[in-house]
């Protein structure tokens, strides 16, 4: 054994060591489309169990060869799937009429994501971002990384075959460049703002005929509050952050649980990335980037969750009465500045169409089917996103990966100010924790919203958080903080944070309650909402930790079993109200949304029995979720919503409320239906299907309180829940004992490779279904004496 790891040892210092000469000069032209780097690039990968790469190199360029190299290998379709989708070109493949998969942004269609995304490029907004100066721009370490993994992924297309059949001869898997990259980072950073209202900046068009019709205030704020609640219900997360006034050993610990889409290009991706003596960090990496995004060093871990903050805003415009593309600032027009894109389509001429933009950004007419911002002769609406001019992410996580304490973590956002929309959650081996909402929001003050909102403003801002400011007046412009990286954003010092809290914890809610006894009050109404009702979730996740707290002597063991409790606040609250109340329901029947009685008398026992729980072997669990989902919201509780009591509050089902024996009735019926007894285990029903063999999963839906989220698919006719769209995904267990390794203990729910040919396409899905946990390799001996150990070396030919 020690032969084999000196031998090992001393190659990969080789291959750090090794330099290789630049690829002739009459080759150089062509390189630069195939190797980004021009050649010369190499890193050594050692896997271990479960396919997790550790690459080692000797510099960032080298750092991003292995990266790009390893993902592509496990990755390869789902990668140039979104390339395809940054450069514009799905119509010229897929056809115009195509829907993406939605992981790089809300377009519905193919060819409103490529008349988006070829704007971009055609205004070179990319390049220009590049060319900032750091930290406004990108560093050159990112930029570095950016090209060794066009060249790490160009590589692997180069040397290997595909496998996968989802892209296995497909003309559109093509070789990438640096700019491809980072304009998937960029893609990445405006799904809150651009990338929410592709379809209404690409389809926004001058009215033909004089109109004035205005949106509905009331109509568009509820609409702007379901938009936005949409967020966390597709991209969630938990985490927690544990003191070492809590724990046994006085060190820190977090558990991050983030809810990312199981399928498409916003998947997590496990990897080590090291540089010796520079840079050594693991975790999770969204799908294409660089970087780890959720992960944990020797030092310090942090996890993300999808913020509050909104992210956007919109500025009403008073058009020149003469010309509905020219605007008024203080009286005087500006004309809208006309873009002109035309994109490829398969099996069709090219199509053509008109962007305007404005000052303040594009002109925007909807955002979705439920939103219109409609264009007429007096009124148009412009959507302001300050991530559009963000491409730091990358080097926020750097940052974060290289941190060795919380407040290095905190330091790295506030040097930076990458994040876009989400919180981070940290703690380190000293003991400290932190929670802070540092993202990049556009400045818009209370005062500034108070004295600038326009009618519909002033109902869409205190509902939602969508400020529509009066882009008419040039007092009303954003303005910038001292400490602020661009212009028109909050600078740190505004932005919700905690430090040192006995817990901090998020679950999507607002900063108010990061710990219930510490809370967060004083921020924007657009950074989120402070005294309001919190979600099942928050409130059975504040539950759970602070009672963990109290407890104390925590170990990593006590996060992992919090991950895996699969307690239902939701059944807590109301499950032996529901089976009294079904009890006594006369004759033991209900009436039906379709009028017609049926026997529930067999649910009341099974609604009393069930442990409360979503395990797989849980009965009760999917008879009660059925219920919970067809009881409207407002007649759910008796004891309405208190801010004195928010953890506790609104409580009690109302049970008298028609609705109920109602949706009891549905729920029993819609059982029946599918032949699925009432009392039936959750993972005979609640399962995917991994090439053609069920795999049960736990968890369960957003609105039952669930921390271990998942969102599945029902499809009685297939057996139940056949898939799950959404849940947790990167799960990361960690803390330290003194020694140099962390302990820290990892699951990606979802396997690493979406590859059915893969030994890694469901390994890890089958440990998620037997709440089995991976033991970090993170120091180098814990590396090398993996059983599974497989060395590559790689590098460019």
């Amino acid at each position: 054994m020690r032969t084999r790891l000196r031998r090992i040892l001393v190659a990969a210092v080789a291959l750090l060591t090794a330099t290789s000469a630049l690829p002739a000069a009459a080759a150089e032209a062509q390189n630069r489309q195939h190797h980004p780097s021009h050649g010369g690039l190499s890193a050594t990968i050692r896997y271990t169990e479960y396919g997790i790469p550790h690459i080692l190199a000797k510099n960032y360029t080298d750092l991003g060869f292995g990266t790009g190299w390893a993902q592509a290998a496990d990755q390869v379709c789902t990668l140039a799937d979104g390339f395809v989708t940054v450069r514009g070109e799905r119509s010229r493949f897929f056809g115009p009429d195509a829907a993406p998969d939605f992981s790089l942004s809300s377009a519905a269609r193919n060819l409103s994501s490529d008349l988006y995304f070829q704007g971009v490029r055609e205004a070179r907004t990319v390049e220009k971002l590049l060319a900032e100066p750091a930290p406004r721009g990108p560093s050159r370490q990112t930029k570095d990384l950016m090209r060794g993994f066009a060249a790490g992924y160009n590589a692997w297309l180069e040397q290997n075959r595909v496998t996968d059949p989802a892209c296995k001869g497909a003309a559109w898997v093509r070789p990438v460049t640096a700019l491809d990259v980072a304009a998937r980072g960029f893609a990445l950073a405006v799904l809150g703002g651009q990338g929410r209202g592709v379809d209404g900046i690409t389809a926004a068009q001058p009215p033909t005929t004089t109109s004035t019709t205005a949106p509905d205030a009331q109509d568009t704020a509820r609409a702007a509050r379901e938009l936005l609640a949409a967020d966390t219900a597709d991209m969630g997360s938990n985490a927690v952050a544990f003191s070492g006034t809590t724990t046994a050993d006085g060190r820190g610990l977090l558990l991050g649980n983030p809810h990312y889409p199981w399928q498409g290009g916003r998947r997590f991706w496990q990897s080590q990335q090291t540089i010796p003596g520079e840079l050594n960090v693991s975790g999770g990496s969204l799908l294409g980037s660089a970087t780890v995004s959720i992960g944990h060093n020797a030092k310090v871990a942090w996890s993300h969750t999808v913020a509050t903050g909104v992210p956007l805003n919109l500025h009403q415009l008073t058009l020149d009465p003469a010309d509905p593309t020219a605007y008024l600032v203080d009286g005087k027009p500006e004309k809208m500045t006309k873009r002109t894109v035309t994109v490829p389509v398969k099996d069709g001429a090219p199509v053509t169409r008109t962007q305007w933009w404005t000052r303040y950004g594009p002109v925007v007419t909807s955002f979705g089917a439920s939103l219109p911002l409609p264009w007429s002769s007096t009124t148009a609406y412009a959507l302001n996103d300050p991530n559009s001019a963000n491409l730091r992410a990358s080097d926020t996580a750097l940052g974060f990966s290289k941190a060795r304490s919380t407040a290095e973590v905190l330091g790295s956002l506030q040097r930076t100010q990458g994040l876009p929309w989400v919180n981070t959650v940290a703690a380190d081996s000293g003991g400290h924790t932190l929670f802070t909402q540092t993202q990049v929001l556009p400045r818009i003050t209370d005062e500034l919203a108070q004295r600038c909102s326009t009618p519909l403003g002033k109902v869409t801002y205190p509902s939602a958080g969508l400020a529509i400011l009066d882009g008419s007046r040039g007092d009303c412009v954003l303005g910038s903080d001292p400490d602020a990286v661009q212009p028109g954003v909050f600078g740190p010092a505004k932005m919700p944070t905690l430090t040192d809290a006995a817990y901090a914890e998020n679950s999507n809610d607002s900063a108010w309650l990061a710990n219930a006894d510490r809370p967060l009050t004083g921020y924007e109404r657009v950074f989120g909402t402070i005294g309001t009702q919190r979600s099942l979730r928050t409130r059975g996740a504040i539950e759970d930790v602070s009672a963990m707290a109290q407890r104390g002597r925590l170990t990593v063991r006590d996060l992992q079993a919090q991950q895996f409790a699969n307690r239902v606040p939701a059944g807590d609250l109301a499950a032996a109200d529901a089976a009294k109340a079904c009890a006594a329901l006369p004759g033991g029947t209900a009436t039906g949304s379709d009028g017609k009685a049926v026997d529930v008398s067999g649910a009341c026992g099974v609604l009393a029995a069930w442990d409360r729980t979503v395990n797989t072997d849980s009965r009760g669990a999917l008879l009660f979720d059925r219920l919970w989902r067809k009881i409207p919201a407002a007649q759910l509780w008796k004891v309405p919503f208190s801010a004195a009591d928010p953890v506790h509050t609104p409580n009690t089902l109302n049970t008298a409320a028609p609705a109920f024996a109602t949706a009891l009735a549905d729920a029993v019926s819609e059982l029946r239906a599918a032949g699925i007894a009432l009392n039936s285990p959750l993972g005979r029903h609640q399962f995917v299907v991994r090439n053609g063999q069920r795999i049960a999963v736990s968890g369960g839906t957003e609105s039952l309180g669930i921390w271990n989220k998942v969102e599945p698919v029902w499809d009685p006719a297939q057996g139940g829940y056949t898939e799950v769209t959404t849940g947790s995904s990167y799960i990361q267990a960690v803390g330290w004992d003194g020694s140099r390794c962390p302990v820290a203990r990892t699951l990606l729910s979802y396997s690493q490779s979406s590859n059915p040919n893969s030994p890694h396409y469901s390994d890890q899905t089958r440990l998620y279904s037997q709440e089995k946990w991976v033991t970090s390799r993170f120091c180098e001996r814990d590396i090398l004496t993996s059983p599974g150990l497989k060395v590559v070396h790689v590098r460019e030919r």
